[in-house]
């Protein structure tokens, strides 16, 4: 997986460093022997961000390796990451390293949980991830659910064809002549609908679209609608979203979802990564 570009990562370092340390310059410890520090997970983990925070602490003057990749499942007490150097620059790089790690296997971990729920009958469905972000962390909230085993549903407005109910208040035409219209505009892509009733469900499958993106609907009307449309020549596939967790996943697959759509692991708690420092300089192994 990618790792976010220095700049960026830089950036955080000034964020939380932007005149340097002051607590390490008044403790004198600029002259202190370097040091060595160890990042060791406190739970059982789906691991993110170990890519940057090593780079930080390398930005930030040290060495550092790290001995797990994102996407790892790790159990408590496995070490992530070991750095050694300058005291200054493991205070530097340490709690940003730290929290980022923390949060992005929060994210990690919670989506995995989300992809191994999504079964039924031993029939895996794909689940997808939206783009309803916390502002500014697209990039490795997308990197997180990537770690966890799902996908994308879509990273921006650039991307797909989703017609909204929102966007349909404004349309003076047939359903099968807006499916028509979009198709001829992009080619390329497919045409999401998203319905919020298995009548609207029904209209825009007969009218075309490829996948009907099913708005908290419940497992039974899911159910109901998939075999609504069962006699259908070709029938869209069914997205559901909004509400998806980990505790209902199973239920969705069973009633016979195609994609489970959510942006339940962008709220997931941090993990904890627990951080040890040790005197000396000793070589990071």
């Amino acid at each position: 997986m990618n790792t976010l570009p220095d700049p960026l990562l830089l950036a955080l370092l000034h964020d939380d460093v932007p005149c340097g340390d002051l607590t390490t310059q008044a403790l004198g410890l600029a002259d202190a022997a370097p040091a060595r520090l160890e990042f060791r997970a406190r739970q059982a983990m789906t691991v993110c961000a170990v890519e940057e925070a090593e780079r930080l602490f390398v930005l930030a003057g040290a060495s550092a390796r790290r001995f797990v990749a994102s996407g790892r499942s790790v159990a408590a007490g496995e070490r992530l990451l070991a750095a050694q150097g300058p005291v200054p620059a493991l205070h530097t790089a340490w709690k940003t390293a730290q929290t980022l790690v923390e949060w992005a296997s929060g994210l990690a971990t919670a989506t995995a949980a989300l992809v191994a729920a999504a079964q039924h009958d031993g029939r895996r469905v794909p689940v997808a991830c939206t783009r309803k972000t916390v502002p500014g962390t697209k990039w490795l909230s997308a990197k997180a659910v990537r770690a966890g085993g799902a996908t994308l549903h879509r990273l921006g407005l650039s991307e797909t064809l989703l017609v909204f109910p929102e966007h349909r208040l404004y349309l003076r035409e047939a359903p099968a002549a807006t499916v028509a219209r979009l198709h001829a505009a992009e080619p390329e892509k497919k045409l999401v609908v998203e319905v919020c009733s298995g009548d609207d469900a029904a209209v825009w499958a007969e009218a075309g679209a490829d996948v009907l993106q099913l708005e908290k609907f419940s497992p039974e009307q899911v159910a109901a609608c998939r075999e609504g449309l069962a006699a259908l020549a070709r029938r869209p596939l069914l997205a559901v979203a909004g509400g998806v967790r980990a505790d209902n996943a199973a239920a969705y697959a069973a009633a016979g979802a195609d994609l489970l759509v959510s942006s339940a692991p962008y709220t997931a708690p941090p993990c904890d990564v627990r951080v040890e420092f040790h005197p000396g300089d000793s070589e990071v192994a």
